[in-house]
């Protein structure tokens, strides 16, 4: 009598299991695609597509202000950050060797001018005497050939002391250019040498009113980007904040970088809060194309693709058509425009709805063509598990 009992809750169970298993399962299947899926309704709008790059910030004029004279340095007058106009003094070097050799170049013009005046004096004597008869014409000549010599190495020697008396003025530096001492490398009793390479000592930024932006497109990118577009961009210190610029220049020297091709855009802009510093990190953003009151298909849409068994009908293709979504196949990248899929629910299937595509800015796409209207519904994701537990997948399809 127990083991029929036994028997008795074991077939009970089981069968109750059954029972619940397959309400489960009902209740899953009788769930509407509606709730299963998210929806989103398609509208129109403006669309930008932009490409985008790194930069970093820089003055427009950086000047390296260096030494043409060696010497060590006695008198420092700036620091970083310091404003400076332009002749006025930086730093001076020890000039004691530059004043003395100044004093002995200025010494020798004086004993060469003497030379000069006796050389002009006997001339004169020998004129007078050739006129008497006292003397040959080639000691006249001679005479005359002294003068001209004597007044050749006053000249000279004039030229050396002029360049002596320029060396001692460039123990003194001054700034070329007004603006912001904005880094300097040098210090009280160190010894700077002047050679075929100037040091630098001191940098300073004419202008931080007005900056400019080096940055680096790819190939592909660079034939929609023409001098004038506006640029927007951001960096780091004021995360929250957007700037604005426009593109100065396209450099036509590429660079290329482990197979990569990229060209420097400089862009110009304002910075009359003088927040923006020398050497940040700008992320550059370029709009390249603008479509106003078009329609407009999220990119989640595009992407989304269900698992098998979840209604959808598959789409009508011609055999052999070869028809694939932009941006899929080996080393293709997504133009300008192509083609894609989005699914919307019809009787509670998902029927799939061929798209012709235009301009991303990769949130939204505008649809060119295509069975697509305003209202429409389409799905863009899932809510919850397939009853078959696997959840739809998402490839990446276009972006």
């Amino acid at each position: 009598m127990k083991i029929s009992r036994r028997k008795f809750l074991t077939v009970f169970l089981a069968v109750a299991l059954a029972v619940g298993a397959f309400w489960w399962y009902r209740q899953s299947g009788s769930e509407s695609l509606e709730q299963r899926y998210k929806l989103q309704t398609i509208e129109r709008g403006d669309i930008t597509q932009t490409v985008s790059a790194n930069g970093t910030l820089n003055p427009i004029v950086l000047v390296n202000v260096g030494t043409q004279v060696s010497g060590t340095v006695t008198r420092l007058y700036v620091d970083f950050n310091d404003k400076v106009e332009k002749g006025q003094a930086l730093l001076e070097l020890d000039d004691r060797l530059l004043a003395a050799q100044a004093r002995q170049s200025a010494a020798n013009v004086v004993n060469v001018s003497a030379a000069v005046d006796l050389a002009r004096a006997n001339e004169a004597r020998m004129q007078a005497l050739f006129k008497e008869e006292y003397v040959s014409r080639q000691e006249l000549e001679q005479a005359v050939q002294t003068r001209r010599s004597s007044e050749a190495q006053l000249a000279q020697a004039k030229a050396a002391a002029d360049k002596d008396e320029v060396n001692l003025r460039y123990a003194t530096i001054r700034s070329p250019v007004s603006g912001v001492v904005i880094d300097r490398v040098v210090d009280l009793g160190q010894t700077v040498a002047a050679s075929l390479q100037t040091p630098t000592l001191i940098k300073i930024a004419q202008d931080l009113s007005e900056m400019r932006i080096d940055s680096s497109f790819a190939e592909a990118d660079i034939g929609k980007i023409r001098e004038g577009q506006k640029v927007r961009f951001t960096v780091d210190a004021f995360p929250n904040r957007s700037f604005q610029g426009e593109v100065q220049q396209i450099r036509l020297n590429p660079t290329t970088q482990q197979n990569v091709v990229t060209y420097n855009v400089r862009v110009s802009l304002s910075n009359p809060e003088h927040i923006l510093l020398p050497g940040m990190t700008a992320y550059v953003s370029i709009g390249v194309a603008s479509r106003h009151d078009v329609l407009l298909v999220p990119n989640a849409a595009l992407r989304f693709k269900p698992a098998d068994g979840n209604g959808a009908r598959p789409p009508a293709a011609t055999a052999g058509s070869g028809q694939r979504p932009p941006g899929e196949g080996p080393g293709r990248k997504r133009d300008a425009t192509g083609s894609g899929t989005v699914y919307r629910v019809e009787q509670g299937e998902l029927k799939p709805v061929s798209v012709q595509l235009g301009i991303t800015d990769n949130r939204n796409t505008e649809v060119v063509g295509g069975e697509l209207k305003v209202g429409d519904t389409v799905v863009v994701g899932e809510n919850v598990a397939t009853p078959s537990g696997k959840p739809s997948s998402v490839g990446m399809r276009l972006f």
